[in-house]
């Protein structure tokens, strides 16, 4: 945090996070400007903007709200779409952040005149040499960086996450100290655009069905499915099929359209070697290989220690197949489970976070 006072656009969810964040900035000193992005017009976005509005007024700051809905469509939700169509797993919340809150909204920070963007999230920024580094929050139970892991040294500059030097008992506190409106306010759960319902409903809305096998890893058809866009790798609940041990998804065939099950122990759901595409280094530049470090390949898994090097020439699958995008190696010490293609990699030395890549 900078020691002289500065002019800080804060993105306010209506929760209790972004709440406390402007509160801390303002008692720091900071001249603070509140926004709402309105994303989505089927979840209740209208509730969300009066707690932020009331959070405002409270604090007796700026206030203006945002309407992204059209490119967090284009951006966010239809790259969901398109991975999921593609037989990935995706991650809309990662690029959310990089789309729209620190694109978007930063833009909006420039129109304004503030130097800074802050927001909610459970993570930190320190300064090392020329080199912006994100680290983890303090509250391993809150931490936020993964999903920040596509951002860069362009926007980590202008970063502002007061809330990351926190525990989550210590931002409530905060927020009853400053009666703040959002002070009980349950935190948010889940994507807004699926809203209720499940995800692969969600899904049928815009993926058509085609039904085909789905078939064990030893070949025995068992049921059918819908579509095999519809699930991801591990998924355990909505299958269908019943009877004796529960199955679990670790393939989707493309080609053959079969979704191939196994029960938990089945060798197929674990991988000590992935390899991924994509990459982003948060620093901007490529570290030097291999890059022993830990990884994470979903949000709240605990590390995982890896080693890193690039791959050479195309990467070729133990089927035979060649894919030309594929760009890391990644071995792991231990076998890691249900890795799905899509999903993001991120990589940390101990606390921060170096770099990210997608799964193939």
């Amino acid at each position: 945090m900078q020691d002289s006072p500065r002019k800080i656009l804060v993105a306010m969810s209506g929760g209790v996070d972004s709440s406390v964040a402007a509160a801390l900035l303002l008692e720091q000193g900071h001249e603070v400007v509140g926004a709402f992005m309105k994303n989505w017009s089927g979840c209740d976005w209208e509730t969300d903007k009066r707690d932020a509005q009331r959070v405002a007024a409270g604090l007796g700051i700026d206030f203006y709200v945002y309407d992204f809905e059209k490119e967090y469509r284009e951006r966010v939700y239809e790259y969901m779409i398109a991975e999921y169509a593609a037989g990935r797993t995706p991650n809309p919340d990662v690029m959310c952040n990089r789309e729209v809150k620190f694109d978007l909204l930063m833009n909006v920070a420039d129109a304004l005149g503030c130097s800074q963007l802050a927001t909610g999230h459970y993570a930190r920024i320190r300064t090392e040499g020329e080199t912006i580094e994100l680290l983890k929050g303090v509250d391993s139970n809150k931490d936020q960086s993964y999903f920040l892991c596509r951002l860069g040294q362009k926007e980590l500059r202008r970063a502002v996450f007061p809330v990351g030097e926190l525990t989550k008992s210590e931002v409530r506190r905060i927020a009853q100290k400053y009666h703040l409106a959002t002070a009980e306010k349950k935190d948010s759960q889940g994507l807004c655009f699926v809203g209720m319902v499940d995800m692969q409903t969600f899904l049928k809305e815009r993926i058509p069905t085609q039904t085909g096998p789905i078939v064990t890893t030893d070949g025995e058809v068992i049921g059918e499915h819908e579509g095999i866009q519809y699930y991801t790798i591990g998924q355990r609940h909505g299958l269908g099929v019943g009877g004796g041990e529960p199955w679990y998804v670790v393939d989707r065939r493309l080609e053959t359209n079969e979704l191939v099950v196994g029960h938990e122990d089945d060798p197929a759901l674990l991988a000590r070697e992935i390899h991924a595409m994509d990459v982003h280094w948060v620093s901007g530049a490529e570290p030097v290989f291999p890059v022993i470090c830990q990884a994470k390949i979903r949000y709240r898994q605990e590390d995982q220690l890896c080693t890193v090097t690039p791959i050479q020439g195309d990467y070729v699958d133990e089927k035979g197949n060649v894919d030309r995008q594929a760009t890391l190696n990644i071995q792991f010490d231990q076998a890691q489970r249900a890795v799905a293609p899509g999903q993001f990699v991120v990589f940390y030395h101990q606390d921060v976070l170096i770099g990210s890549a997608v799964a193939v």
